[in-house]
């Protein structure tokens, strides 16, 4: 993704906690509704998208980011991991 002159390459995500998942149904970030992730993102992601280069990204990358944030959200039990 090119940003001005700057091309990012990479895309630090962390885990949410609960203030920054304020105005968004759980369970529209869960199924990786395209509206939530676009809205959630910006807010965990370094260095920092804005909305509208995350409404630019190419699907595969939207998925994949959805993906990962969907995966914090999971129980150590629902993801099938031992607790």
């Amino acid at each position: 993704m090119q940003r001005g002159e700057q091309k990012i390459e990479k895309l630090l995500l962390r885990k949410p906690n609960a203030g920054e998942l304020r105005g968004l149904a759980l369970s529209d970030v869960l199924q990786m509704q395209v509206d939530a992730l676009v809205k959630l993102t910006p807010r965990l992601s370094s260095p920092a998208l804005t909305e509208p280069e995350m409404r630019n990204l190419d699907p595969a990358d939207l998925v994949q980011i959805g993906g990962a944030i969907a995966g914090f959200l999971l129980t150590k039990r629902a993801k099938g991991e031992s607790v």
